[in-house]
């Protein structure tokens, strides 16, 4: 059988990444992608998406983002952009890949699919991201409402709840994006623990993303230090959300503490009915596919340094959140974290 120098679990942007410096490392590889292209997650995106960075600053390596430098490109630019990416590049994309679990061979890594597929590799990077397991938190009375529940991972666009009384459950720019294209067609509000922060947009006419590269903060290696990049928990004002919100378009209200059959029972005891409840409340690890290795920590998440596993050797990882900097798993990130673990990776080849 084949054995190939690295395999990428994951065709996303950090796969894409990831094939690129393989490539330049003239490595044989092959990327791994689960669903019909390789465009990561951005497919199953709400489409109305756009970048919170501006094309200038939002390229994966070796090819700037075709777009006016000081735009923000849409959902469906960015699914193009890495359809031209892997083209242009001739990267080894294998599509409809399930990984199912990766086991040990000796000293290879060994990756099984649900198609029944078995691929062999002496190192391995995984670069599925943080978005494969929406994140839904229980809350009593869930399971007797009748009205409509989903994660905004499975949100499209507004029209489907045209007329309709909805929730949107969480504080961040995804929660805050779909309340406010909600709001102009239903009545939406947004369930908040904590009220909205937001951060502006732009300073002093320049956008945030350029400030924070120009003083380093983009890229300070937090790791070498033992500490995780910050999570923001303020909201990129990107299109006019806190003029919106202060207009109640949506509105804000304390988060409610139950479900009954129709609706929601709020803090103070009064019950609403609503017809559709969505959880923009994040996603979860998914490594499941790791486990037989001994990758992960007992919470799922991996055991790793600056994308180099602590406990496999052989293993690294990119598209991590924080995992070297603040960019980290974002397309203006991956690059540099793909450039740094290929160099890992190439040198423990090199000692094999």
């Amino acid at each position: 059988m084949e054995v190939f120098d690295s395999i990428v679990i994951g065709g996303g942007q950090a796969g894409l990444a990831s094939g690129y410096h393989l490539k330049r490392k003239g490595l044989k590889f092959i990327i791994l992608e689960s669903q019909a292209q390789a465009a990561g997650s951005w497919p199953r995106y709400y489409e109305s998406l756009k970048l919170f960075s501006p094309a200038r600053v939002s390229s994966l390596p070796g090819m700037k983002f075709p777009s006016a430098p000081n735009r923000y490109p849409l959902r469906n630019e960015v699914i193009q952009y890495f359809k031209q990416y892997k083209a242009h590049f001739n990267l080894p994309v294998k599509t409809n890949q399930h990984i199912d679990r990766v086991t040990r061979e000796g000293q290879l890594f060994a990756i099984h699919t649900n198609e029944g597929n078995k691929f062999l590799a002496k190192t391995l990077i995984n670069a599925t991201g943080s978005f494969h397991s929406p994140y839904k938190p229980q809350i009593p009375g869930q399971d007797t409402f009748r009205g409509e529940m989903l994660h905004s991972s499975d949100y499209r666009r507004p029209e489907a709840f045209a007329g309709k009384r909805v929730l949107v459950v969480g504080r961040g720019n995804s929660a805050v994006k779909i309340a406010v294209e909600l709001a102009e067609k239903s009545h939406t509000s947004l369930a908040v623990l904590k009220p909205v922060q937001f951060t502006k947009q732009r300073v002093l006419g320049i956008d945030l993303h350029l400030w924070v590269r120009a003083i380093g903060f983009d890229t300070f290696p937090f790791w070498r230090f033992g500490k995780n990049a910050p999570n923001p928990s303020s909201v990129v004002d990107l299109d006019q959300y806190q003029l919106k919100l202060k207009a109640r378009k949506p509105d804000q209200r304390q988060m409610f503490t139950a479900f009954y059959e129709d609706g929601v029972i709020w803090p103070d005891g009064k019950k609403e009915a609503v017809d559709a409840v969505i959880f923009a409340t994040g996603y979860r690890p998914t490594l499941n596919h790791l486990n037989e290795l001994g990758a992960t920590d007992s919470k799922g998440a991996p055991i790793q340094r600056a994308g180099v596993s602590e406990t496999v050797p052989g293993l690294y990882y990119v598209g991590l959140y924080g995992q070297r900097s603040f960019a980290s798993a974002t397309i203006r990130g991956v690059g540099p974290d793909a450039n740094f673990v290929v160099k890992k990776l190439k040198k423990y080849l090199s000692k094999r």
